[in-house]
């Protein structure tokens, strides 16, 4: 994988919306967690991939302090060469000057091949920490979507499980049985209301026959009076 991919996928990824994915899906659950495992295998290839280039930079980095601090050796190593040369010269040993000159020139060559080694170096290492900032960033905006997407996901199964205990609770409510007051209560009254005029028929009724005793009787009395006054009319005579 090349650092450009690396960093086209991180990008991507951090900039995806999760919210407009939730809208496309059918079960915005089962797409969170398939987004959970897809974030978290990609951050995990990601941080693989992000260490691998931030190793490779640091290496790059060491490699041109090594060849800075060593150019500077060489140079120091040249100025004591040709101080030494110098005073053999004024010694009057020109041929062990000549030597320590020979030396001084290796050592500025040195020297001169590792300033240019360390320059050559210095675009890439400033273009390689643009790209691990940016990689940085990338998985750390990950790592945010992560967390986005988890406590979506752990909202959506919150409502989900409240919503099915809600739906649980009315399918409990609507199998009670409860008395309609427009059916078994009225039924029920309307039961009441016959064993009332049920009883009330039988006081009427024993009312009537008691009355009819009554009559009768005051017949009975009538008849004895006339009969009474039959029979002293007929002792007057």
């Amino acid at each position: 994988m090349t650092k450009q991919t690396i960093l086209g996928r991180v990008t991507q990824l951090a900039k995806a919306n999760i919210n407009a994915l939730l809208d496309q899906a059918e079960d915005p659950q089962k797409m969170l967690d398939q987004l959970i495992r897809d974030y978290t295998a990609n951050i995990s290839e990601a941080e693989q991939a992000v260490a691998a280039t931030i190793g490779n930079l640091r290496l790059m980095e060491q490699d041109h302090r090594e060849d800075v601090d060593a150019a500077k050796e060489w140079g120091d190593k040249a100025l004591a060469a040709s101080r030494k040369a110098d005073e053999l010269r004024a010694a009057g040993s020109v041929a062990e000057a000549d030597k320590f000159d020979n030396l001084a020139k290796v050592a500025l060559g040195r020297q001169l091949q590792l300033e240019k080694e360390a320059k050559t170096a210095e675009p890439t290492i400033a273009s390689q920490t643009v790209v691990v900032d940016k990689l940085k960033s990338g998985l750390e905006q990950m790592k945010s979507k992560l967390t986005e997407l988890m406590a979506k996901r752990d909202e959506l199964v919150a409502r989900a499980k409240s919503a099915q205990a809600q739906n649980q609770m009315m399918d409990s409510v609507k199998n009670i049985n409860v008395l309609d007051p427009t059916s078994e209560l009225s039924r029920f009254e309307d039961k009441v209301r016959r064993e009332e005029a049920r009883a009330m028929g039988k006081q009427e009724l024993a009312a009537s026959s008691l009355d009819a005793q009554f009559e009768q009787l005051d017949t009975l009395g009538d008849s004895a009076e006339v009969e009474a006054r039959l029979a002293a009319l007929k002792t007057a005579s």
